[in-house]
Protein backbone atom coordinates (compact mmCIF):
# COMPACT_ATOMS: atom_id res chain seq x y z
CA UNK A 1 0.00 0.00 0.00
CA UNK A 2 2.47 2.47 0.55
CA UNK A 3 4.41 1.64 -3.02
CA UNK A 4 0.97 2.28 -4.50
CA UNK A 5 0.47 5.76 -2.24
CA UNK A 6 3.85 6.80 -3.29
CA UNK A 7 3.39 6.27 -6.93
CA UNK A 8 0.03 8.01 -7.03
CA UNK A 9 2.00 10.79 -4.59
CA UNK A 10 4.34 11.34 -6.78
CA UNK A 11 2.39 11.93 -10.22
CA UNK A 12 -0.04 14.00 -8.69
CA UNK A 13 1.82 16.43 -7.73
CA UNK A 14 4.55 15.12 -4.88
CA UNK A 15 7.54 15.04 -7.67
CA UNK A 16 6.72 18.79 -8.48
CA UNK A 17 6.59 20.20 -4.80
CA UNK A 18 9.16 18.17 -3.65
CA UNK A 19 11.59 20.02 -6.73
CA UNK A 20 10.46 23.40 -5.73
CA UNK A 21 11.40 22.69 -1.85
CA UNK A 22 14.74 21.22 -2.86
CA UNK A 23 14.89 24.62 -5.37
CA UNK A 24 14.18 26.41 -2.23
CA UNK A 25 16.70 24.73 -0.32
CA UNK A 26 19.55 24.75 -2.64
CA UNK A 27 18.92 28.84 -2.88
CA UNK A 28 19.19 29.18 0.49
CA UNK A 29 22.19 27.08 0.93
CA UNK A 30 23.84 29.36 -1.24
CA UNK A 31 23.41 32.30 0.84
CA UNK A 32 25.98 31.23 3.74
CA UNK A 33 23.21 32.46 6.42
CA UNK A 34 20.52 30.45 4.84
CA UNK A 35 22.48 26.67 5.64
CA UNK A 36 19.94 26.41 8.65
CA UNK A 37 17.29 27.29 6.58
CA UNK A 38 17.99 25.09 3.64
CA UNK A 39 18.19 21.86 5.41
CA UNK A 40 14.92 22.41 6.63
CA UNK A 41 13.87 22.88 3.07
CA UNK A 42 15.36 19.71 2.15
CA UNK A 43 13.95 17.68 4.84
CA UNK A 44 10.51 18.87 3.78
CA UNK A 45 11.34 17.66 0.20
CA UNK A 46 12.67 14.45 1.71
CA UNK A 47 9.02 13.86 3.24
CA UNK A 48 6.90 15.56 0.13
CA UNK A 49 8.38 13.10 -2.28
CA UNK A 50 7.72 9.44 -0.60
CA UNK A 51 5.58 10.58 2.62
CA UNK A 52 3.60 7.06 2.87
CA UNK A 53 5.74 4.81 5.01
CA UNK A 54 7.07 7.36 6.85
CA UNK A 55 6.55 9.28 9.84
CA UNK A 56 7.89 12.13 11.48
CA UNK A 57 9.85 12.23 15.52
CA UNK A 58 9.99 15.46 17.20
CA UNK A 59 12.78 16.91 19.89
CA UNK A 60 15.33 18.63 20.17
CA UNK A 61 16.12 21.04 22.65
CA UNK A 62 16.31 24.70 23.90
CA UNK A 63 17.64 26.09 20.85
CA UNK A 64 15.13 24.07 18.24
CA UNK A 65 12.55 26.00 20.19
CA UNK A 66 13.59 28.99 19.57
CA UNK A 67 14.54 28.61 16.02
CA UNK A 68 11.25 27.46 15.76
CA UNK A 69 9.29 30.01 17.08
CA UNK A 70 11.38 32.40 14.52
CA UNK A 71 10.13 29.96 11.54
CA UNK A 72 6.59 29.78 12.55
CA UNK A 73 6.70 33.51 12.46
CA UNK A 74 8.51 33.90 9.24
CA UNK A 75 7.33 31.25 7.04
CA UNK A 76 5.93 28.39 9.10
CA UNK A 77 2.17 29.48 9.44
CA UNK A 78 1.48 30.24 5.52
CA UNK A 79 3.45 27.00 4.58
CA UNK A 80 1.91 25.06 7.01
CA UNK A 81 -1.66 26.48 6.26
CA UNK A 82 -1.26 25.72 2.50
CA UNK A 83 -0.72 21.88 3.97
CA UNK A 84 -3.99 21.88 6.06
CA UNK A 85 -5.68 23.41 3.13
CA UNK A 86 -4.69 20.45 0.87
CA UNK A 87 -5.40 18.34 3.42
CA UNK A 88 -9.00 19.28 3.76
CA UNK A 89 -9.23 19.58 0.16
CA UNK A 90 -8.12 15.92 -0.22
CA UNK A 91 -10.73 14.63 2.77
CA UNK A 92 -13.51 15.16 1.02
CA UNK A 93 -13.75 12.33 -0.46
CA UNK A 94 -13.22 8.87 1.33
CA UNK A 95 -10.30 8.37 -1.58
CA UNK A 96 -8.14 11.37 -0.43
CA UNK A 97 -8.84 10.63 3.27
CA UNK A 98 -4.90 8.71 2.92
CA UNK A 99 -3.68 11.49 1.26
CA UNK A 100 -5.51 13.61 3.55
CA UNK A 101 -3.71 12.93 6.05
CA UNK A 102 -0.18 13.29 4.63
CA UNK A 103 -1.12 16.69 4.24
CA UNK A 104 -1.37 17.16 7.72
CA UNK A 105 1.32 15.26 8.75
CA UNK A 106 3.73 17.66 6.15
CA UNK A 107 1.64 20.86 7.85
CA UNK A 108 3.16 20.01 11.11
CA UNK A 109 6.80 19.92 9.65
CA UNK A 110 6.25 22.73 8.07
CA UNK A 111 5.34 24.60 11.12
CA UNK A 112 8.05 23.03 13.27
CA UNK A 113 10.87 21.44 11.45
CA UNK A 114 13.88 22.23 13.92
CA UNK A 115 15.09 19.07 15.83
CA UNK A 116 12.25 17.01 13.49
CA UNK A 117 13.52 13.63 12.33
CA UNK A 118 12.22 11.59 9.71
CA UNK A 119 12.15 7.96 10.02
CA UNK A 120 11.30 5.05 7.77
CA UNK A 121 8.12 3.06 9.55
Amino acid sequence: MRLLGNILWILLGGLFIAIVWALVGLVLCIIIIGIPLGLQCFKMATLTLTPFGKTVDYGGGIGSTLVNIVWVILVGWWMALGYVAAGLVNCITIIGIPFGLQSFKMAKLALWPFGAEIRNL
